[in-house]
């Protein structure tokens, strides 16, 4: 089959991309400089688009193929107010152009899959155990990863199955969150963020790929889905239990934002 995958070059999609090009898929990254993406996966192709349409790429739509659909301004920056507009419109910029493809192309994808993130609940849940029907929360990320949500919720309608995976904090030595909570640590000032007592929806990279690979090939899978461990700790736990790994204190707490 092949799969095409925007927002590819991150953490997430470089291991997925792999995972894929070993189980025998072609496997193709959408790039806005291709020639700038110096560690695609072996065996992956690069595509150059705009973020925005599917010009330049809707001739890939043929065949048996598969949507991904990572792309997103990071979110581990300053929160101007150009940087949140950003934030939100890379996401429905890139939900756009999927819809653009669907919408012209004779053969239908067999299934299109939408990232999200468990932010879409927002931050007031308390101690509930959140499941996929809660309502969206009403903070800056929630209401971002609501419209990155609906972005190809038109998809659906025209009978093409859609997983949304809404993701925890995806944990890898390899990048993303992990290898910046640890360096206080190996500094000898780690410890919980605030108060220690929010929660830390958390997932492991190898099982965030796995997860994806299974609504990929699963007929069945369709709608949102959680992805994080299933036992969930707190902040101050998460630290505790890094500390310990590392032979570290977990008694600074870090100021909450």
């Amino acid at each position: 089959m092949r799969i095409i995958i925007s927002g590819g070059s991150g953490l997430i999609g470089s291991a997925l991309g792999k995972a894929l090009i070993a189980d025998g898929h072609e496997v193709i990254f959408l790039s806005r400089n291709p020639d700038k993406v110096k560690d695609a996966p072996a065996g992956v192709k690069l595509r150059k688009w705009d973020g925005e349409s599917a010009a330049g790429w809707k001739e890939l739509a043929q065949g048996d193929y598969a949507l991904i659909n990572l792309a997103g301004e990071t979110i581990a920056q300053r929160w101007s107010k150009d940087s949140k507009q950003a934030i939100r419109q890379s996401r429905v910029n890139a939900g756009k152009a999927f819809m653009e493809l669907v919408n012209a192309a004779e053969v239908k994808p067999r299934v299109l899959i939408q990232s999200s993130a468990v932010g879409y609940y927002g931050t007031k849940t308390g101690d509930a155990q959140v499941t996929e029907s809660f309502s969206p929360g009403n903070d800056f990320l929630a209401k971002v990863c609501f419209d990155w949500e609906i972005s190809t919720a038109p998809a659906s309608k025209l009978g093409i199955r859609r997983p949304v995976i809404r993701t925890g904090i995806v944990l890898s030595t390899e990048g993303g969150a992990l290898p910046q909570q640890l360096l206080p640590f190996k500094l000898f000032v780690g410890g919980p963020v605030g108060s220690g007592n929010q929660w830390y929806p958390w997932i492991h990279l190898d099982d965030e790929v796995r997860a994806i690979q299974f609504v990929l090939t699963n007929d069945k899978a369709d709608g949102p889905f959680n992805l994080t461990a299933p036992n969930l700790v707190t902040n101050k736990e998460f630290g505790k239990l890094v500390g310990e790994v590392m032979g570290r204190p977990s008694v600074l707490p870090a100021p909450g934002f």
